[in-house]
Formats: structure tokens, sequence, C-alpha cells
């Protein structure tokens, strides 16, 4: 049984490799396309809209998923490598894996995009398309602000319990998120108008492993029962839609009502976030249309395989450890139960049905 495996798996590789070299002979780029997990909605959309759109432009996608496991996307690329594909678009798992490898690719001569996430410690990349990381830290942490109207608080004599779940330490958009967020909340921890009863503030206390949502809910429900079992949780600033399922999922075992419920922020505006956002389970997501971020993209492999150069906003933001990355930035946009209709249904991202309405 083991041999016949093996030799199904052989066979599956020759036809792969056979099939982009097909590819190639009849005249078409192919272009590798690395995504970090199917079990994140946004990536599965990223990576849809990423091959719809290069396939539109006339090349070929060799879309690979690698279900968060380092060393399947280390695997992955090599065979992306090994077919001679034209070019690479990487949203990594853990960057600082991928440095050998990306220098076979840059040895081979086969261009390098980061997408969303920065490949650090390697000048084998040749541009980053993302969008503005600390602007969605910032825009979350301004939502709080306003909601929660932190500028009259103290002289109101208010003040507002929080907790933080950031993203993963080896995600580099994690810390831009996070020191958005604390460059406007900051002055309120520190004047006491937000008060964090576990302490937990700095990004190595705040920050989840691969995006972790069930990390982030056994998090939510210790808080509650360590340290807010007589005084309510006023808002959970959370980095990311799935730690916002966690935390309302905490809650709900806690016993938190509409008439208690928490601020929850999140990001990425997913199905089940948007429909929350609606339900009054979650306060607020920051939209990041995948439509956007991949046509960005594409102009990047559009310039790197014709010899163009490619609109770039940002030269000065990502440095990586080995060079400051060119990058293009898409603004990041705060969605609520006040504007969900008029970004997210009239923009077309999701219909009424899909969300139920």
């Amino acid at each position: 049984m083991k041999k016949l495996v093996t030799t199904l798996a052989a066979l599956a590789l020759a036809f792969s490799l056979f099939s982009c070299k097909k590819d190639a002979a009849s005249g078409k780029k192919v272009v590798g396309v690395a995504m970090p997990t199917q079990s994140s909605e946004r990536w599965i959309n990223d990576g849809a809209n990423m091959k719809k759109q290069l396939e539109a432009k006339g090349y070929a996608v060799d879309l690979q998923y690698a279900e968060d496991d380092v060393q399947m996307q280390v695997s992955q690329i090599e065979n992306l490598i090994a077919k001679d594909v034209n070019c690479l678009v990487i949203a990594s798992i853990d960057s600082t894996a991928l440095v050998n490898v990306l220098a076979q690719a840059k040895q081979k001569g086969i261009p390098v995009i980061a997408y969303d996430r920065l490949l650090m410690d390697t000048d084998a990349v040749s541009y980053y398309a993302t969008f503005d990381n600390k602007g969605v830290g910032t825009a979350i942490a301004k939502y709080i602000e306003d909601n929660k109207k932190l500028k009259t608080a103290k002289d109101e004599g208010r003040s507002y319990t929080i907790e933080f779940f950031m993203g993963s330490p080896d995600d580099n958009n994690a810390l831009f998120l996070y020191n958005g967020v604390i460059e406007v909340l900051g002055q309120y921890l520190d004047n006491g108008v937000l008060r964090c009863k576990t302490g937990r503030t700095s990004f190595d206390k705040t920050c989840i492993l691969r995006w972790s949502q069930e990390t982030a809910q056994q998090w939510a429900e210790n808080y509650l029962s360590g340290f807010y079992a007589d005084e309510k949780l006023d808002i959970a600033c959370s980095a990311f839609d799935g730690f916002a399922y966690g935390i309302k999922a905490a809650l709900e075992g806690a016993g938190y009502t509409a008439d208690n419920w928490p601020l929850i922020t999140g990001q990425d505006a997913e199905l089940m976030a948007t429909k929350n956002i609606i339900a009054g389970t979650q306060t607020m997501s920051i939209y990041k249309d995948t439509r956007l971020l991949a046509s960005k993209c594409v102009t990047m492999v559009e310039a790197v395989l014709e010899g163009a150069t490619p609109e770039i906003n940002d030269r000065e933001q990502y440095n990586n450890g080995k060079l400051v990355v060119p990058s293009y930035l898409c603004t990041p946009v705060a969605v609520d139960k006040d504007n969900y209709q008029s970004i997210i249904i009239d923009g077309g991202y999701y219909t009424k049905g899909q969300l139920g309405l």
C-alpha cells in the first residue's frame, strides 16, 4: 500500500510539472501563488481573487494552500521553483522559515512578490502588496476612541475596562497593527480612562500565535473568570474577526447578554463577522477588499514579468532587515451596523442573501 501511495504521489508531481511546462510552451507565463491557510475565509477569498484576476490577464496560476504548516509551505514553494514558474506570490506563514527557499528562487531568477505579509530577512523580494497595517490598528483604536468618547472621559469621570487580543508574533503585520492601536489608545491607558485589569498591554503579552481563534477564546474565558467576576469587561480590542468569534463564545459562556455586551472589534469583515455586526454581537470590523489588494498585486506581477514599473505608494515603512521593500498600501475601512449596507452590500462584497437579509 505504501509503495502504491508513493507511486501515485510521484505520478501526481510528474503530471503537475508536465502541466506547468505545457502552459509555458503554449505561451502562458506561470505564476505560483502560495497562501497560508484555508481555515480563514479571507485567505480563501484572496486566493480566488488572485487566481481569477491573473487568469484574466492571460497567465496560468498554480495556487497552493499550506494550512498553517510552515514546512508544508516551504515544500510547496520548493516545488513551484522546481516547476520553473515565472513569478512567485507569497503570503507567508512564518517568513523567517522561507529565507533559504527564497534564496533558491533568486538564484533561478524567479521574481518574488510578498502578499499582505512582509517577507523578512531576504533580498529576494521585489515588491510588497498589503493594506496599511499600522492604519488598520489606528482605525480600530480610533473607532474605540470615538465610540466611547474617550477624549472627554477623564473630565467627565468615566473609565472603561479593556483587554487586548493581538495578532501572531511571526507575522510582521501584527506588530504594525499593535503599534497603530497603542499610538491612539496608549494615552488613555496612561491616564486611567482605559483600565486593563490583567495588565497585559504589551505586544509580547497580547500576541496570539497563528491568529488562533481557540487561543483567543481560552484567553477570554480565563480573563472573564479571573479578573471580571465583579466588574464587566467593556472593550475587547481584537485584531481579527476569528478572535472576535472566540471572545463572543467566551462572553456567552460567562452569561453576558445584550444589556452588558462589550464593544468588540475585528479585522477582515468576514461573512460571519458581518452577520455578527448586524446581530449586535460584534461591534465593528476592518473591511479589506481582497479584490482591490489582488488587483494591486496583479499589476506588480505584470510589471516584473513585462519589465515595467508598478504603482508604489510607500518606499519607507517596510524594512525587512535586508532592504526597504517597495510597497503598495491599500486603505482599510472601519465597518459597523451604520455603514455595512453602503460599504459591504452596495460595494458588491456580499449580497443580502449571503447575509441572511
